[in-house]
């Protein structure tokens, strides 16, 4: 943490955040903001927001301040994760459905690698972003299954680049609404839909979208591979039970690219499927992940078990 200190405005007409961000470069602008959203940061004595405009001369008190170095992720040992495979290079774990792959701030808990480094310390300081702690990729927090996690730097960097290099082949099931008879392959550059304040990507060739939003979205090339592994009616609603493959890793990109051909993963209500009463999540499961091991350069598969929507149709 950083000491507590004090300075005084000079420039008008500056934010709050950034003028504090000015005087202890140490810290970043996230963790700024969380600081004075906590109350730590006065100014004149009294509470103020991230977008306060200084006027100049103003007394900034900062109690409380974390540093860069301090942002890292918060163990929380009742977070029990469900461990698939231990070398001395890597953890998988089978995430369930509901909670997030890692936290957005270093104050959050309950997420899958909070429970990780509260068992698994070493993971806490990895990776290029602070609070991932090693984790090599993410999947949706609606979505179960395989997460891969480092436990060196090397070994780190090692997976992370097969995963860029889209070298990874990730297997997954989902089970989608409709009687899907045949499989096919699908390709879309998808981009995150600038007309909605969530998180929800659309196919940058077929949504409209507008020209001084376009010129900023990068678009990202998505090929999805699915093939029918089993059929059920449900309550005279007939369902799919699907075999997907990826080698590429976009956002929602099963979950999108699936709804964009007319098969909705069941309870993804996101993506225009019927909202299942009582169910967690919605029914994706990142089933397998076939690399090369990070130290020996072998082919290594690693496995998680079918979730319970899933098992009985397979079995």
């Amino acid at each position: 943490m950083i000491p507590p200190f004090e300075f005084k405005a000079t420039a008008p007409g500056v934010r709050l955040d950034a003028a504090l961000l000015a005087a202890a470069p140490e810290s970043t602008r996230a963790l700024v903001r969380d600081a004075i959203a906590a109350g730590d940061v006065l100014v004149d004595s009294r509470r103020a927001s991230k977008g306060m405009k200084l006027r100049g001369g103003e007394l900034i008190s900062v109690k409380r301040l974390a540093g860069r170095d301090d942002n890292i992720v918060a163990p929380d040992p009742l977070v029990v994760p469900r461990l698939v495979h231990e070398d001395a290079a890597f953890l998988a774990f089978d995430k369930p459905a509901g909670i997030p792959v890692h936290p957005l701030s270093r104050t959050e808990k309950g997420t899958l690698m909070n429970g990780v480094v509260a068992r698994w310390p070493e993971c806490a300081p990895l990776g290029d972003r602070p609070l991932m702690a090693g984790a090599i990729h993410r999947i949706d927090s609606g979505t179960s299954g395989l997460v891969l996690v480092a436990r060196s730097a090397g070994d780190f960097e090692r997976l992370r680049a097969q995963f860029s290099a889209q070298t990874v082949e990730k297997t997954y099931l989902a089970l989608v609404e409709g009687d899907v008879a045949a499989g096919a392959t699908l390709e879309n550059d998808l981009v995150h839909d600038p007309t909605v304040p969530f998180c929800r990507m659309v196919d940058a060739a077929k949504n409209r979208i507008p020209m001084a939003d376009r010129e900023r979205l990068r678009p990202l090339h998505a090929t999805t591979s699915f093939r029918p592994v089993a059929h059920i009616m449900e309550e005279n609603e007939a369902r799919t039970l699907l075999e997907v493959v990826i080698f590429t890793g976009v956002t929602h990109q099963i979950r999108a690219q699936l709804a964009m051909a007319g098969m909705h993963v069941v309870n993804d209500r996101l993506y225009g499927a019927f909202a299942v009463e009582g169910q967690i999540g919605h029914c994706l499961h990142a089933l397998a992940a076939r690399f090369r091991h990070p130290r020996t350069g072998e082919e290594t598969v690693v496995r998680t078990a079918p979730p319970r929507w899933a098992a009985a149709l397979l079995a």
